[in-house]
């Protein structure tokens, strides 16, 4: 055979055919970088990850003004990514990106995996940060089952945490059968431990508490089912929000008494983590900066903006390892998306959650998995999500505990929220009619759904959400036609006079639960049919005669007369109905054996 039916690459010759019938679908310079990488090693090696920089004497709580961050240039950070057409650039990702993959409208529905060590607390989410806060939730349930945050650190948690009941398989298997299509499972929380067997992280799943690789059991279990899957990852802003550890009760018994944040390596010496340093969970003490206790014991706020001027060199090296973590996740299980979480426009921009430096950690991230998912599947069909990140070619963003007034249609777009909280607490109320209603108004403007039904400290699930996702799981096979695939129509509902009303925003609670709706309300999508889905907000009463006021025939939003009516999962006779000026007339047959809400199908 002529070598010119091959191309060189590292350790030989590799033939040209089967990498031009790989990429023969693609755009064509996507195409051609495409070929010409696919001569090179699938990635590039991942590096080792220098030593922590020695860090500064802190100084006294509140004393070192932050750096201005709109002055301080961006550090670019000096590693390798894999090579391909995407650079770790803002503007050759979006150049390069061919656009967020179909997978995900038609997915639709989806479960959010938030479960960690900081279940153990049993006190919804944030514990670790918590704990060592006086007067919390999360103080009193550390003192009742563990003792004094003095002596029995959120370290020493990490030691005994073993979800024995927890089984990857068994609950994807639920959540499939629940009508999720995608999961997104946590990776790394705040806490900053690795949930996988991490290479730049000691303090992880496999070496301490379980001894398991839980997000390989989660990732295995995925693909086993057929579901897509991403990896959350929180750790951008662990250095700041750790700094509740650092500190000691003002009062009582145990005042003046530190924590174990500031504990060293050579403090684990004849301990239980010799060996361990728990710098690299807590990070480093930066209470100097003015802002930054009054943030750390605030409900949620971040630090000021700026720049953490006197700790540089750990900067770097901290979003070298925050990148590293991420390029370690996208080489060992191949995500089909990643999620960072913050509420700057990208992480370490110097602002917000992303306070204390600026760098181009993400762009380099982004860049490294869209080139190593074009080389192992011949084409990009991942995302990454930015959480307020501008609309931009080459994410996906989000609404955390938020229903948009409008239709969102100018971006891809996850809804996520938690049934209680993002980690459990006994005292949630499981309702699913809360759970669909929050799906049909995230559906009916555009948006997908990742929903969190926290598990046990032990990996199980409650009763309480083992009924409801089977609730949901029947609604969905009834509904999903409505559901999966679909897009907003013109408009995304109707109510009565005119006036819209919505599900209230925030945790689905007993709030969401109790929320009232009456036969006036509606949303809509298009199916992946091109029919019109109308779905109550609840179910009508038998023989019930609805209308649907956008449907009337002087309107003319569906640009056709209204020529088929059907009820959704109904087996009966045809319905009765009629389109008149001022709407679509549809009586509801004399038996309603439904739950929840019901769609009518229109043509």
């Amino acid at each position: 055979m002529s070598t010119n039916n091959f191309v060189a690459a590292v350790g030989g010759l590799i033939p040209v055919e089967p990498i031009f019938k790989r990429f023969a679908s693609l755009p064509g310079q996507l195409a051609l970088a495409s070929i010409l990488f696919a001569a090179l090693p699938i990635h590039a090696a991942l590096p080792e990850l220098g030593p922590m920089p020695s860090l500064p004497v802190p100084l006294p709580s509140d004393s070192v003004a932050m750096g201005d961050s709109q002055s301080s240039p961006v550090v670019h950070l000096d590693l390798p990514i894999t090579a391909g057409p995407f650079k770790p650039t803002w503007e050759s990702i979006a150049k390069q990106y061919p656009g967020t993959p179909a997978w995900l409208r038609e997915a639709k529905f989806g479960i959010w995996v938030h479960f960690g060590p900081q279940a153990v607390g049993m006190s919804g989410d944030w514990y670790a940060r918590r704990m060592y806060v006086p007067g919390t939730t999360a103080h009193a349930s550390h003192l009742k089952n563990y003792g004094h945050p003095s002596q029995v650190g959120y370290k020493d948690l990490l030691r005994d945490w073993n979800p024995r009941k927890l089984d990857p398989a068994k609950l994807v298997a639920l959540y499939k059968e629940a009508g999720a299509r995608f999961l997104l499972i946590q990776g790394v929380h705040h806490d900053n431990f690795d949930l996988w067997d991490s290479r730049y992280q000691p303090w992880n799943s496999m070496r301490i508490g379980p001894k398991r690789d839980l997000l390989g059991e989660w990732a295995a279990a995925a693909k086993a089912t057929g579901l897509r899957y991403g990896v959350a990852f929180h750790h951008e802003y662990t250095w700041w929000w750790w700094q509740t550890a650092f500190g000691s009760d003002p009062t009582g018994d145990y005042a003046g008494k530190p924590y174990d944040g500031a504990l060293t390596l050579e403090d684990g010496k004849g301990k239980w983590w010799e060996g361990l340093d728990p710098r690299l969970l807590y990070g480093p003490d930066l209470r100097e900066y003015k802002g930054v206790t009054a943030a750390a014991h605030s409900d949620w706020n971040p630090p000021p903006a700026g720049i953490f001027s006197r700790h540089t060199a750990y900067a770097e090296w901290y979003a070298k390892r925050w990148a590293l973590r991420m390029m370690d996740v996208a080489e060992r299980y191949d995500p089909d998306f990643i999620y960072t979480d913050g509420t700057s426009d990208e992480p370490f921009s110097g602002n917000l959650t992303g306070t204390g430096m600026k760098s181009d950690a993400m762009q380099l991230v982004m860049a490294d998995f869209y080139n190593r998912t074009l080389k192992k599947r011949g084409k990009v069909d991942t995302f990454s999500v930015v959480k307020f990140h501008p609309k931009f070619n080459g994410t996906v963003n989000t609404e955390e505990g938020t229903i948009p007034v409008g239709i969102r249609d100018d971006e891809a777009w996850i809804a996520e929220t938690p049934v209680g909280d993002w980690y459990y607490a006994p005292w949630f109320t499981y309702d699913s009619g809360a759970v669909i209603r929050y799906l049909l108004e995230q559906v009916a403007r555009d948006g997908n759904v990742a929903l969190c039904i926290s598990p046990l400290p032990d990996g199980s699930l409650d009763e309480g959400s083992l009924r409801m996702l089977k609730e949901v799981g029947a609604w969905m096979r009834v509904n999903g036609e409505g559901i999966y695939g679909s897009k907003a129509w013109v408009k995304l509902g109707e109510g009565e006079g005119g006036k819209l009303r919505t599900l209230p925003g925030g945790k689905l609670d007993r709030t969401q639960a109790d929320f009232k709706f009456g036969p006036h309300d509606f949303r809509f999508t298009v199916g992946r049919d091109g029919s019109l889905y109308a779905f109550t907000m609840m179910v009508p009463a038998p023989g019930t005669t609805l209308k649907i006021r956008s449907l009337g025939s002087d309107a003319n939003l569906l640009g056709k007369p209204v020529s088929s009516v059907s009820l959704v999962g109904y087996e009966g006779k045809a319905l009765t109905w009629r389109q008149e000026a001022d709407g679509l007339v549809i009586v509801c047959p004399p038996d309603m054996p439904f739950a929840t809400a019901v769609a009518f199908s229109i043509r």
